[in-house]
């Protein structure tokens, strides 16, 4: 699988720029959980998380919450890209199309989804809305705040902990990857 590839698929389908933000900060998120978990499948795990929002313009999922990720994988075939493994993945970051957690792979996809929007809503509350400004603690504070950034799923953040590791050194992990790339985010 070619990471040109998948940013040329990325760039034909998402039109949305804070979308292709967070593919981008999901893919780093995943690249750094593919390290700790599956040191041999970083390039996997990091072009699932690039690619799982693929059909944020193609379908009314939003209506139809059944939609999102059946159509990403779709497309995903039709351009002969990736494997079953990307394909559950995508899948399992949104469960109410039916798909079911199985895997590390999957879990950290539903995980990794989340936390990227939690802590670009955390930066942009901060003076400077910058991300190397934020702090671990300020991440695992925000997660007892149900107001603060209402929509993210803290459920599937605090998952992770179903893989061994505890969420604050997931929030380290996240920031951290998300840091390493803090231009392209915009952040």
């Amino acid at each position: 699988m070619d990471r040109e590839k998948a940013v040329e698929m990325l760039n034909k389908y998402v039109k949305m720029p804070h979308i292709i933000t967070h593919s981008y900060a999901v893919e780093a998120v995943m690249r750094a959980l593919a390290k700790k978990f599956e040191p041999d499948k970083v390039d996997l795990w990091g072009l699932a998380g690039l690619l799982h929002d693929l059909d944020e313009d193609l379908v009314d999922w939003k209506a139809d919450m059944s939609l999102h990720g059946p159509k990403t994988v779709e497309v995903l075939k039709e351009n002969n890209f990736g494997n079953e493994e990307m394909y559950h993945a995508i899948l399992a970051h949104n469960p109410a199309n039916g798909s079911k957690i199985t895997n590390a792979f999957e879990r950290a996809m539903y995980a990794a989804d989340p936390i990227t929007g939690f802590i670009n809503a955390i930066t942009l509350v901060y003076p400077d809305k910058k991300i190397k400004s934020v702090k671990v603690k300020s991440i695992t504070k925000r997660m007892s705040e149900v107001r603060f950034a209402a929509g993210a799923n803290r459920e599937a953040m605090k998952s992770i902990e179903r893989l061994g590791i505890k969420f604050p050194e997931f929030a380290e992990l996240a920031l951290n990857a998300m840091t390493e790339i803090s231009d392209v985010l915009g952040l």
